[in-house]
C-alpha cells in the first residue's frame, strides 16, 4: 500500500467519525415535547452554537430565545438565539459575560415553560461565573496550572464545578420551575454527564474536598481564596423540579461509525476502547507495540486491519517552556519514533473538534517514512518530542490534519492502519 492510498484512507475514517455527531442531524431526533410555554435555549461548548442552529430550525413553531456561548470562531447563526463567543481552554471576561447573560435569561420562569440545555465539550471555560468570593484570575490561573500538570479531563472538571457558581447543576436550580432537558454531546471519557462541560445541569456528588485533594495532589499552587472556598463548602440546594439529560452524541458512537468505514473499505476494525487515558506519548508506546503485534502475529486481529480508539491523553510539559502541540501531535510523534519506520503501518490522531490543543490542526498523520523525511529537513524527532514541539515537526514535513472548527466535540479519535 503506498502512503498517499493509506492517508486517503485514513482522512476517510476520521471525518466519517466526525460527520456520525454533527449537530445538524442528531438534534432533531432528540428534541423533547414542544413546550406549552416559552422554549429557553441555554448552552456552551465548541458544538453548542451548531446544536442552537439545529434547535431554532426544528421548531419553527415554537417561542424559541436564550444564550449560547462557544468557542472564537466556532459560531453559526442560530436564529432567535443569540450565540457569543469567549476563550477556550483559558476563560477570558467573554466567558464571564456570557455566563451572567444565560443566567440572567432565566429569569421569569413558569412551569408550562421549557429549558433546553445545550452542553458540550469545551463548556467549563466557555462559560466561567466565579464562585461567590473569587474572581476569574484565581480561575485563570488554576486552570493554567491544570493544564501543564498532566491532571485528566474529570480532574479538571471536578475543580472547575467547585470553583463556580454556576457549574455542578447550579443552573438546574435557577432553571426551576420550567422543565429542564439537556442535551449532551460527550468529549469525556466513560460520557459521564457530570464531567461534560463540567456538568452545569447536572447533580453533582463530588465534594470540595475532592478539588482541593487535586490541586494538592498535582502541585497547584493555591491562592488564599481559592482554598477559603474550598474549604468552607456552601449549601446547594437539592433539584426539585423535572430535569432530564440526553446523551445524543459519544465518542463510542463514532468509534461504531469508524468502524463502519473501515468495514466498507474492506479492511477489519478493532475498537480498542472509547475512553483511553494516560501520557499521549506513554500510550502511544502501548499503541506500536500492539500494531506490530498485528503485523507480524495476526493478534489481536489479522491484517489488514485498523486500530481505532478514542478517550482524552494528556502532556505534562517538562523541561521547562514548551513549543508548540497538543495531545494528538504529540501522541503520533511519540508513535513514530516506538515503530522506527516499520513498514506497513500508518497512522492519524485528531479532535473531533478541529483544534488539537490550542493550535490550528485537528492532528496529524503518519508513514513509515516520518523519520526519514524529518532527518532530511534536518529535524530531530526525539528532540521535538522531548520539547514537546510535535506541531512543529508535522507542520515542517506537511502531515498536519487541517479541518478547520467541526462545529462539534466527541473528543479524540485516533486509527492505526496495518497493511
Amino acid at each position: 500500500m503506498r502512503n498517499e492510498q493509506a492517508a486517503e484512507i485514513l482522512q476517510d475514517i476520521f471525518q466519517r467519525a466526525v460527520d456520525s455527531a454533527r449537530p445538524g442531524p442528531v438534534i432533531p431526533p432528540a428534541l423533547p415535547e414542544k413546550p406549552k410555554g416559552r422554549c429557553v435555549v441555554i448552552g456552551a461548548g465548541k458544538a453548542s452554537a451548531a446544536m442552537a442552529a439545529a434547535v431554532d430550525a426544528a421548531w419553527p413553531d415554537v417561542d424559541v430565545s436564550g444564550v449560547v456561548v462557544t468557542r472564537y470562531g466556532h459560531a453559526v447563526p442560530a436564529g432567535r438565539i443569540r450565540i457569543l463567543e469567549a476563550a477556550h481552554p483559558v476563560s477570558d471576561a467573554m466567558s464571564e459575560t456570557a455566563a451572567m447573560l444565560i443566567v440572567e435569561s432565566l429569569r421569569g420562569l413558569t412551569p408550562d415553560d421549557l429549558v433546553l440545555a445545550l452542553i458540550s465539550g469545551g463548556g467549563s471555560a466557555l462559560m466561567a461565573l466565579p464562585a461567590p468570593g473569587l474572581t476569574l484570575a484565581d480561575k485563570q490561573a488554576i486552570t493554567r496550572a491544570l493544564l501543564h500538570s498532566g491532571a485528566n479531563i474529570r480532574e479538571m472538571n471536578l475543580v472547575r464545578r467547585h470553583l463556580s457558581a454556576v457549574k455542578g447543576g447550579k443552573l438546574a436550580l435557577l432553571a426551576q420551575p420550567a422543565r429542564l432537558v439537556s442535551l449532551i454531546i460527550s468529549d469525556v471519557p466513560g460520557d459521564n454527564p457530570t464531567d461534560v462541560a463540567s456538568g452545569p445541569t447536572v447533580a453533582d456528588s463530588s465534594t470540595p474536598g475532592d478539588a482541593l485533594k487535586v490541586l494538592e495532589r498535582y502541585g497547584i499552587p493555591i491562592a488564599e481564596p481559592v482554598r477559603y472556598v474550598l474549604t468552607h463548602p456552601q449549601q446547594v440546594p437539592p433539584q426539585t423540579g423535572y430535569a432530564e439529560t440526553r446523551l445524543i452524541a459519544t465518542p463510542a458512537l463514532a468509534l461504531a461509525a469508524a468502524a463502519a468505514e473501515v468495514r466498507k473499505l474492506g479492511l477489519t476494525p478493532l475498537i480498542l476502547g472509547d475512553a483511553i487515558e494516560g501520557e499521549s506519548r506513554q500510550v502511544a508506546v502501548v499503541m506500536a507495540g500492539i500494531a506490530r503485534s498485528v503485523k507480524q502475529y495476526g493478534h489481536p486481529v489479522k491484517g489488514p486491519a485498523v486500530l481505532l480508539s478514542g478517550g482524552e491523553t494528556t502532556v505534562t510539559v517538562t523541561n521547562g517552556r514548551a513549543g508548540k502541540g497538543g495531545r494528538n501531535t504529540e501522541f503520533l510523534l511519540s508513535l513514530a519514533c516506538a515503530l522506527q519506520g516499520e513498514a506497513g503501518i500508518w497512522a492519524i490522531a485528531g479532535d473531533t473538534d478541529g483544534i488539537d490543543g490550542t493550535e490550528d490542526a485537528a492532528g496529524a498523520m503518519i508513514s513509515p517514512d516520518t523519520l526519514k523525511r524529518g532527518k532530511l529537513n534536518g529535524l530531530n524527532a526525539a528532540t521535538y518530542l522531548d520539547g514537546h514541539d510535535s506541531y512543529s515537526y508535522f507542520h515542517s514535513i506537511g502531515d498536519l490534519v487541517m479541518t478547520g472548527p467541526t462545529l462539534t466535540n466527541v473528543n479524540d479519535i485516533r486509527a492505526i492502519l496495518i497493511a
